[in-house]
């Protein structure tokens, strides 16, 4: 990994200030509805963890796990890993993710979750990179919007590296 320069793009206090304003536009708007949070896995985990700490209502928690990636590509065919745990069912459905850039995964898990008859889904991404996307979904909230460029920290990874960062950085240098 010595051949992998690291350029900071979104610091530790702008995501931790990011996220308290989520969560308490979350809690406005759901206040005392029956919500199942969902965590996609794996690059979300660090921020679902914050985002829900930052939501001020009852709610339960559950994980999905998805697997849509190679290296920093997109391999287009998006993988379940790990199911749900508990019925959706008539519940207000908070997905979290950690990035939208081609839109694929985010909206076959949206398909695939409204099959299951939920009262709503309300999407989350911490970043979205809306010069990237291939499809019209529209994340409910976002975190940041940014560029192109790939990205590491904060529970995104590269071939499983970086995940622990406390900010997001550009990854440079790949060759």
């Amino acid at each position: 990994m010595d051949h992998i320069k690291l350029s900071p793009l979104i610091t530790e206090q702008q995501i931790s200030d990011r996220i308290l304003e989520l969560g308490k536009e979350i809690t406005e708007k759901y206040g005392n509805k029956d919500i199942v949070c969902v965590c996609i896995l794996n690059g979300s985990f660090m921020f679902f963890s914050d985002l829900i700490r930052n939501m001020d209502c009852d709610f339960t928690c559950d994980f999905l796990g998805l697997s849509s990636y190679s290296g920093t590509q997109s391999s287009g065919e998006v993988k379940v890993t790990l199911d749900l745990s508990q019925s959706i069912q008539n519940k207000h459905v908070i997905l979290v993710e950690d990035i939208i850039d081609t839109g694929t995964t985010i909206e076959a898990v949206y398909q695939m979750l409204k099959t299951r008859n939920p009262e709503s889904i309300t999407t989350v991404t911490l970043l979205h990179k809306p010069e990237a996307q291939k499809n019209d979904f529209k994340p409910d909230y976002v975190g940041f919007a940014i560029g192109n460029e790939f990205v590491v920290g904060y529970g995104l990874d590269y071939n499983q590296q970086f995940r622990t960062l406390p900010y997001i950085a550009q990854v440079q240098n790949l060759n």
